[in-house]
């Protein structure tokens, strides 16, 4: 692998954990689809595909070869969670997502608008919003419930956050990363988690900082700010468990 396809694949890491943690449900679960993908980049050298596109290629083949369509729920299909997830999570084009699941763009559109509906089903929850920002937050508050989930409450302050998670019991958390003079958005999942589980989504204008793959990271980020239906599948696959739902 010649050097500048290296630094190709290190700059497209960040992304292609976050795209990994969602398919598969959890950090350890994507981080290791994202290490053995790599593994088979250093000895697939014939690959013409961008280095971040030939790296969601892989990662993708891996994932289905791991979880056969004979293992699915009711559920969406493997083919259009990763549709959902390079689309709308990676803010790629139909075309370049049909292109790295090697399918054709028009089958592509079809399984996005099957999925579109199924993700209409998914079984609803109730959500903590934890956002310092008080316009924002009516904006998040707004794309939940078109999502067809509840509010369990909005927190604007880390302090808030804990209360109201021990008062609600969410069943998802939406949590900004920075809460200005109100705390540490992480922190406050971090306490949280010590008395309630449940998955949570984080929000960051900037996702590359939090997926290293160096410590106990997030296993749903997505990208500040985003479209309803980035946070409707990203939520879907929360809710679900990824790979756990399959």
């Amino acid at each position: 692998m010649v050097d500048v396809r290296r630094q190709e694949l290190i700059q497209a890491l960040p992304f292609a954990r976050r795209f990994a943690r969602a398919l598969a449900g959890g950090q350890a679960q994507g981080d290791m689809l994202v290490a053995n993908s790599l593994k088979q980049l250093a000895t697939h050298k014939e690959d013409t595909l961008p280095a971040r596109l030939s790296l969601y290629r892989h990662i993708a083949q891996n994932f289905v070869k791991e979880h056969p369509a004979s293992e699915l729920d009711a559920g969406l299909t493997i083919n259009q969670r990763l549709l959902l997830l390079l689309t709308a999570l990676e803010e790629l084009s139909v075309a370049t997502a049909a292109q790295i699941l090697e399918i054709d763009e028009n089958a592509a559109l079809a399984e996005i608008s099957r999925a579109n509906e199924g993700l209409r089903l998914v079984a609803e929850t109730s959500v903590l919003i934890i956002e310092d920002e008080p316009i924002i937050a009516m904006d998040i508050q707004d794309v939940v419930e078109q999502c067809g989930h509840r509010i369990a409450g909005v927190a604007h302050t880390e302090a808030d956050a804990v209360r109201l998670a021990e008062e609600t019991k969410p069943g998802l958390i939406l949590a900004d990363i920075n809460l200005g003079g109100g705390g540490d958005g992480m922190q406050a999942v971090g306490r949280i988690m010590k008395r309630h589980q449940a998955p949570v989504i984080f929000v960051t204008a900037y996702p590359e900082r939090l997926l290293t793959g160096e410590t106990e990271e997030p296993s749903f980020v997505i990208t500040k700010p985003f479209e309803p239906m980035t946070l409707a599948i990203t939520t879907y696959q929360a809710v679900t468990g990824g790979l756990k739902a399959l």
